[in-house]
């Protein structure tokens, strides 16, 4: 089966190329019908990675978050039409105790392997999951980013002790919005406070107990644990101030991507006895989780659904061109384009 994929090709870039589908394999072939930007995306996109990352992942598809219907899967176990996610990480092997999403062998779809900007898309049988009917298509979108959150609140719910009177997430963008909506239902007698830069975002944080500007933190607030959503140039800042508030004992996760190398205080991590912990990406069991939330709380999907940004129609190069220059200008929630290829 002959599929034509949008590749960029150099910053700003698209160009159509072809490869084929066998389809007597075992794999499911779906076709995209939503798609998220990421800011990892977008990286790529303005040429933001480095020279030589670039020149070792280019040409490539990107995107790795989205939905889309099957076309066809050759064990009959899901129907033409069917509306499913996909899952971008692809592990080659399995290891008892490392995730698959930290295995350093997996493939991660828009990170030098083709991502969804696909008319088609062939999936190994356990990189598909069916959404629930129904459910609103420009939140399932990103449900690979949703799932991350699971991810780290999974981990965190392992690590952390049990004195979890109250967490701090730093952060009121997307990823702060998403983490902090998941770790009120995950964790609904604890109190959670959020942290952020703009006064306009934090007052779409209603479901939390509390939030604060980060120039306007009470000197004598403390918190159990917490949870940076910052990145960028603004690690160092998110992390320096949650080793200040945390109480001795406390957890830390790292959500926040940095391009940079990012100081922190060890002295006051040792004094404190803190823990640290980094999460990234998510498998197939955060996905499960993910879609398991949206059946039993109808309410965090209509929360979610206040992210949606601009929903851009996608037909030609010209039209995902577009998308991508009108989410570098957004200024808050995530670029769906609605794949009609």
């Amino acid at each position: 089966m002959l599929n034509t994929v949008y590749r960029l090709t150099a910053p700003r870039r698209f160009e159509v190329q072809f490869n084929d589908i066998d389809l007597f394999g075992e794999q499911i072939v779906v076709r995209p019908t939503y798609l998220s930007i990421c800011n990892a995306d977008q990286r790529y996109y303005q040429g933001k990675r480095a020279p030589e990352v670039l020149k070792k992942k280019l040409p490539m598809a990107l995107i790795h978050e989205g939905i889309g219907e099957v076309v066809y899967d050759p064990k009959g176990e899901f129907k033409p039409g069917d509306n499913v996610v996909m899952i971008p990480n692809t592990p080659v092997e399995k290891d008892d105790m490392i995730a698959e999403n930290y295995l350093r062998s997996s493939k991660f779809r828009g990170s030098g392997f083709d991502g969804f900007m696909q008319d088609n898309v062939a999936l190994d049988r356990d990189r598909v999951l069916l959404l629930p009917e129904g459910i609103n298509q420009k939140v399932a979108a990103f449900t690979e980013i949703i799932s991350v959150s699971v991810h780290a609140l999974r981990r965190f719910d392992e690590i952390a002790h049990k004195r979890r009177n109250r967490i701090g997430i730093w952060g009121d963008g997307n990823l702060g919005y998403i983490t902090s909506l998941l770790c009120k239902s995950m964790f609904p007698d604890t109190e959670i406070f959020v942290f952020g830069v703009h006064e306009e975002k934090l007052e779409d944080f209603s479901f939390v107990d509390g939030t604060c500007l980060v120039d306007k933190i009470p000197e004598d607030f403390s918190m159990d644990h917490a949870i940076e959503c910052v990145g960028g140039e603004g690690s160092q800042s998110a992390i320096q101030q949650i080793i200040d508030y945390i109480n001795p004992e406390g957890t830390i996760s790292i959500l926040g991507v940095s391009e940079y190398p990012v100081p922190v205080e060890t002295r006051m991590i040792l004094e404190k006895g803190l823990r640290m912990f980094g999460s990234s990406r998510s498998g197939r069991a955060d996905f499960e989780k993910t879609i398991d939330i949206y059946k039993k709380n109808p309410e965090v999907v209509e929360y979610l659904s206040n992210i949606v940004g601009a929903v851009v129609k996608v037909r030609t190069v010209k039209d995902m061109t577009k998308a991508f220059e009108m989410d570098i200008h957004k200024s808050y929630g995530k670029t769906i384009m609605k794949w009609e290829k």
